[in-house]
């Protein structure tokens, strides 16, 4: 009778939890006219409260860069930054029927996430003052602490195991992050935030905890 139920599992069970290490490509918006791309590197931890309602602790380290010495305004920065994110991950799987079509099949790993941020600006390269403009010095800070807002949309690719469980992930999307300060790239000018976009890859490990979902996972 154990095993009976138990192969009726077969392709409902997932892990309750991912490790996930990853990589992403940076580029801020704020005051310098030059906009560089930047890598960064990431670790997460991803508590699946469902297939596809997921919720993910992510620590980043990397570097945010721009501008030029011989623009107009002179600004230049490089950024080796530290930063720790909470997201809510929802996926298209949890709200739609996906057993019956092949298009919304493949369709039930698309995500949309969002929640909050904190981020460690050290500026170890800045430029505040123009050589084509006489005088001209942009204030700011090289280093400062902020709080941003995180916005993403991706796509998660589900391996399964013998089991037809979802083991391996491959996680690829792109962030926008909405910086509540003014600190990514060391300077103040203008009445605008800074904000930087993350194209980001994240592969994804089960690392157990296994309970079963109320649809099959897998088809």
């Amino acid at each position: 009778m154990a095993t009976l139920l138990s192969k009726a599992q077969i392709g409902y069970d997932y892990a309750q939890y991912d490790l996930g290490f990853g990589g992403n490509i940076n580029r801020v918006y704020g005051d310098a006219e030059t906009i560089r791309s930047t890598p960064s590197a990431h670790i997460s931890f991803t508590y699946n409260y469902t297939p596809y309602v997921n919720y993910v602790v992510e620590a980043q380290g990397g570097i945010l860069e721009g501008g030029d010495v011989n623009s107009m305004s002179g600004r230049y920065f490089r950024n080796v930054y530290k930063a720790i994110v909470f997201r809510g991950q929802l996926q298209a799987g949890e709200l739609i029927r996906y057993s019956d079509s092949k298009f919304f099949n493949g369709l039930k790993n698309l995500y949309v996430s969002a929640g909050f941020g904190y981020i460690m600006n050290s500026m170890h390269a800045i430029n505040r003052q123009s050589y084509v403009i006489t005088d001209y010095v942009t204030p700011g800070e090289d280093k400062s602490n902020e709080l941003f807002l995180p916005i993403r949309l991706g796509y998660e690719f589900k391996f399964f195991n013998q089991y037809d469980e979802p083991s391996f992930k491959v996680d690829i999307g792109g962030t926008y992050n909405h910086d509540f300060g003014d600190g990514l790239d060391g300077f103040k000018a203008g009445t605008s935030k800074d904000n930087f976009i993350q194209y980001g890859i994240t592969l994804k490990f089960a690392i157990g905890g296994v309970t079963s979902y109320r649809k099959k996972v897998s088809y």
